[in-house]
């Protein structure tokens, strides 16, 4: 099976043999015939998430898929070979960057019927992210306010749209190029980062949607109300997040240290900060497909490469892109052993 591997930190991917997937009980195999590309598989091959996604090197990457369940596991009732679905594979076991991929039936949902296997590729992990932001984190509601970094980037896109959906007034920054852009997904106050500042345009938010961290998220922190929240999917990471996750006392110390400064410039203004790193959730993905169906929410395609230029895509998406990227992999195809 042809799969794109990383044999060590900050080395380039590479095009190499793998073996077959093994297909436990509570697994379905799928045919991957796209794969979304993110900055956090270049962050990854960087080794900048090492304690967040440990990966026994070699490794495939590639955290989005949308393809054809052609194998289901002795326990998985809810699949069946030949169903379409799209998915973000759980930490550990990622690797969308293949032709095939094992991956839990918890992780999986039936794929949006209005879209085809390129748009919903391009969904899960930012889809996940808006929806984990919002509605389970935020509990976002009708005549709130948001802001939302990096409108116009992947989890932008769909995080203005979930947010509208809810009932919130959308703010929002980008470039100029893109104002009309946004404003057709629904934002209400669309900023020009590079010759507007949002801190003394905006005052008064319930949530902040940061992708950006740094300076950015302190000024964010700056222009919510009391009682607002301001989540960071940038980092640092907060201690709440370290015991989530299952960090030894040493790391969950450092991460304490790391997200510090950030905590107490909340606590002082009366709002608070929260780390965010999506977790895959299919019965998440399932709710995000029927607002897909319904027309509530739709995906945003920058580009579409085809699996020889991976590599090359991840080291471009810093310079910026509408929407996501996401590369052509493969149509469904039997194992290689059957």
């Amino acid at each position: 099976m042809h799969a794109l591997s990383l044999t060590a930190y900050k080395e380039p991917l590479q095009r190499s043999e793998v073996p077959e997937p093994t297909v436990g009980p509570d697994d379905v195999l799928v045919a991957v015939q796209a794969a979304g590309l993110n900055r956090l598989d270049e962050g990854i091959r960087q080794g900048q998430f090492t304690q967040i996604v440990p990966l026994q090197l070699p490794h495939t990457l590639g955290l989005d898929l949308a393809g054809t369940v052609i194998e289901v596991g002795s326990a998985v009732r809810r699949f069946t070979p030949g169903d379409e679905v799209f998915a973000r594979p759980r930490d550990g076991r990622i690797g969308t960057f293949a032709e095939r991929i094992a991956v839990s039936e918890d992780d999986v949902a039936r794929k949006p019927a209005s879209v085809d296997m390129i748009e919903a590729a391009s969904l899960p992990l930012v889809a996940l992210t808006a929806w984990q932001a919002f509605v389970e984190r935020g509990h976002l509601h009708a005549g709130q306010k948001v802001l939302i970094h990096a409108g116009a980037g992947g989890v932008g896109t769909i995080a203005i749209q979930l947010a509208k959906h809810l009932g919130a007034t959308v703010a929002t920054t980008v470039s100029a190029a893109d104002r009309d852009f946004v404003r057709g997904l629904g934002a209400d106050v669309v900023i020009d980062y590079r010759t507007e500042d949002f801190e003394t345009l905006l005052s008064g938010y319930d949530l902040v949607l940061d992708s950006l961290g740094g300076e950015n998220l302190e000024k964010s922190l700056r222009i919510l109300k009391p009682g607002g929240t301001a989540i960071g999917i940038a980092g640092p990471p907060d201690p709440a997040f370290a015991r989530r996750i299952g960090m030894n006392p040493v790391l969950r110390a450092a991460v304490t240290g790391l997200s510090r400064k950030i905590r107490t410039q909340a606590k002082r203004l009366g709002v608070t900060y929260e780390f965010l790193f999506m977790r895959a959730d299919g019965a998440q993905l399932e709710q995000i497909a029927a607002l897909v169906d319904e027309q509530v929410l739709r995906p945003v395609v920058g580009r579409v490469v085809p699996f020889e230029q991976v590599p090359a895509e991840l080291g471009s998406l810093a310079r910026g892109i509408r929407g996501k990227s996401v590369a052509a992999i493969a149509g469904p195809s039997p194992r290689a052993d059957r």
